[in-house]
């Protein structure tokens, strides 16, 4: 039991049971004092309907069916017995017969006496008795005398056995659900302390015995499971590799030492065997000589293995910053191929390669050789003057520049060093060192990104320059990828905004109108300030809406009459084959829903699915009034298209039924503010009054 994590497990397992026991307790109480208030006001109620059944038997002069209430009252199966005493505490009357003249208990008449309305049983705790005093009230006079104020006491005695095992069945759930608790906490406890703490020290500990045994070069720590220890399994790393490095400088110390003692010894048996005393000095002098060597090549071996020693310490700095760098790179890619849109992916490169270089500055920008110019694609630590979209003229002094024309990534240590940079440049910053490496896709170039002006203040080298080409090649590819995704989203966009033209072509009543309904929704959309993605969204659901028409008989579309209820059902089955249409376009899965909606009405009464409010969606919404005022205002093969203000007028009587009422007055709106939209410009010529005129009628109406 001295193991930590059985102390862990002990101290927390006795809190929880404490805690839980606690709560466990405080239900059972709750429960027992609710059952117990419970039957104390059932009694007391079932007494006073009691007393009012006998009243009311009394005041219509059938004071013989006292008996037979009582008689009736006592086959409850809560009720054990009833019956009514007078203020004596002689039984007048009783469901039992034989209780019939006989006295209550002393008990219960002096707890009736002293004013209490319920009593408990001694005895047993699940009995009650409740006393109701009958009194004489003036109806009662013709038959009692009316100076006595009680006629009787009615007595009830209740059983609570029932309500009581409902309370064990409490006890029971509250006891069960607290083990149930316990058990749960304290496995997943017990998998916590298993997981995070006894494994990773299980795991180091079997490395100790490794080392323990001299097997150093297996003795290598990986604990992945919290930062705390892979802290302490990097620094045993550490240890195992500087106590195997002390170890072998130590063998080698030893092999010179015995091998010195050799020596010695061999010189000690030849000055033994020399018998002249000056052989003898000569030997002695010729030791100290030795010894003195040896001892200038000990000092000269500690100080080359104090070099080894930082030589080692600065690579291991080296090899840190290198795993940085790499798993900077590595999380960066995974980053890039989340991604398709070229603005993200500009942004995603400036920050990673900014923060991984430790730099002041970055930005990218993209090459328009007809222009010879370059568009900033995203900026970091630049004036807030320049953002996305800004363009720059290539000029000589630049850093994009020199690589656009050189094709290769540029150092700049020091600027002041370098003669074909200029120390100012147009993007309003002074150079102190910078780097700057091509987006080259297909051999091409098509951008460059740079940094500049180190944090720390000191210059850039080539490995950094490395770093950053490596970078770029990584960005380079997600460019290129970005860009065939949006070609292959245009090919899908074109081939079916080709189906849409093919159908407006077929009738010369509806050309132009996807154009125009595009219009329209969009100057709604700009007018109430929504976001690009919806305004995105928008114009390819207002181009695309009726490309289900295609699946629609071409009689039913052009028929100049009344449309039968066959072919009306048949012509509101278009907004579904639109989806279906689109349904294996995956990038238009958002369009697909505002198409497939877009004849749906605010209460509900639309088509196809019926769906009402909030649940269409808001471009939906938008689109439904759009393509109602185009139709309205436009001819068609039955009739002339409608004036300006009777559409709008249209559109406000149905605001709220068939048009988000908000909707629809936002609408309503955009006619009196030109500037706001575009398609207000050019109002169909039916147009007779002023849209102003329209507004403020609409204005007053809502």
């Amino acid at each position: 039991m001295r193991s930590l994590k059985f102390k862990i497990l002990g101290l927390t397992t006795l809190i929880m049971v404490a805690a839980v026991g606690l709560v466990a307790s405080y239900q059972i109480k709750t429960q027992t004092a609710i059952i117990r208030q419970m039957a104390s006001q059932n009694s007391q109620v079932l007494a006073s309907t009691i007393r009012n059944g006998i009243i009311s038997s009394m005041a219509s002069g059938k004071s013989g069916e006292v008996a037979d209430i009582l008689s009736r009252v006592r086959n409850e199966p809560t009720i054990e017995a009833v019956n009514i005493f007078d203020t004596t505490g002689k039984i007048l009357t009783s469901a039992d017969s034989e209780e019939i003249g006989a006295r209550i208990p002393q008990a219960s008449l002096s707890a009736y006496l002293g004013g209490e309305r319920l009593l408990q049983d001694t005895e047993q705790p699940n009995r009650y008795s409740s006393f109701t005093p009958i009194y004489n009230a003036p109806v009662c006079h013709r038959c009692h005398n009316a100076d006595i104020d009680v006629l009787g006491v009615l007595q009830v005695h209740t059983a609570l056995d029932t309500l009581m095992a409902l309370q064990k069945k409490g006890h029971t759930s509250v006891l069960f659900s607290s083990v149930g608790m316990l058990t749960a906490l304290f496995i997943i406890l017990s998998c916590f302390i298993l997981f995070y703490v006894d494994k990773p020290i299980r795991h180091i500990v079997s490395m100790m015995n490794r080392v323990e045994k001299g097997d150093f070069d297996h003795a290598h720590a990986q604990v992945f499971s919290s930062a705390e220890m892979a802290l302490l399994a990097s620094k045993f790393n550490l240890m195992v590799a500087r106590l195997k490095e002390l170890i072998a400088s130590k063998i080698d110390a030893e092999r010179a030492l015995a091998t010195q003692k050799e020596k010695i010894s061999h010189h000690d048996e030849i000055q033994a065997m020399n018998a002249t005393l000056e052989e003898r000095l000569k030997e002695i002098e010729y030791l100290n000589i030795t010894l003195e060597e040896r001892i200038e090549e000990i000092e000269e071996a500690n100080f080359k293995i104090a070099d080894l020693a930082s030589d080692l310490e600065d690579k291991n700095r080296s090899l840190e910053f290198s795993v940085s760098r790499l798993s900077s790179l590595h999380q960066m890619g995974l980053d890039l191929n989340s991604t398709m849109e070229t603005t993200a992916l500009f942004e995603l490169l400036t920050s990673r390669a900014t923060s991984s270089l430790k730099a002041q500055i970055g930005y990218i920008q993209m090459l328009d050789r007809n222009a010879w110019e370059m568009k900033v694609g995203a900026t970091l630590g630049l004036p807030p003057h320049f953002k996305a979209g800004s363009r720059l003229p290539l000029k000589p002094g630049g850093l994009s520049y020199w690589v656009v024309k050189n094709k290769i990534p540029l150092l700049v240590r020091n600027i002041r060093e370098n003669n074909d940079i200029h120390h100012s440049n147009l993007m309003g910053y002074r150079v102190d060192s910078a780097l700057c490496a091509p987006l080259m896709v297909k051999n091409e170039i098509v951008g460059t990104i740079v940094v500049a002006n180190p944090r720390d203040g000191t210059p850039f080298n080539q490995s950094d320059l490395d770093h950053l080409s490596t970078i770029a090649a990584a960005g380079s590819v997600a460019i290129n990828n970005a860009q065939l995704y949006h070609d292959q989203q245009d090919t899908y966009l074109n081939t079916v905004l080709a189906l849409v033209s093919a159908i407006e072509a077929s009738d010369a009543y509806t050309r132009g109108h996807s154009e125009r309904v595009t219009r329209f929704s969009l100057d709604l959309a700009n007018h109430m300030g929504l976001p690009a993605e919806s305004l995105a969204r928008i114009e390819k659901a207002g181009i695309l809406h009726d490309i289900g028409k295609i699946g629609i008989n071409v009689a039913v579309l052009h028929k100049k009459g009344k449309l039968t209820d066959d072919e009306f059902a048949h012509m509101r089955q278009h907004p579904a084959i639109g989806a279906r249409i689109l349904e294996p376009i995956h990038f238009l899965n958002d369009v697909r829903t505002i198409i497939l909606q877009h004849h749906e009405r605010f209460d509900g009464r639309g088509y196809p699915n019926g769906i009402s409010g909030d649940e269409l969606l808001l471009e939906a919404r938008i689109l439904a009034i759009a393509d109602t005022y185009d139709a309205m205002t436009s001819d068609r093969p039955y009739r002339k298209g409608l004036p300006h203000e009777i559409a709008i007028q249209e559109i406000l009587d149905h605001a709220g039924g068939q048009f988000d009422p908000q909707l629809a007055m936002t609408f309503i709106e955009m006619f009196s503010h030109p500037k706001a939209s575009t398609s207000t410009k050019a109002l169909p010529a039916t147009t007779t009054r002023p849209p102003l005129k329209v507004v403020n009628i609409a204005s007053a109406q809502g």
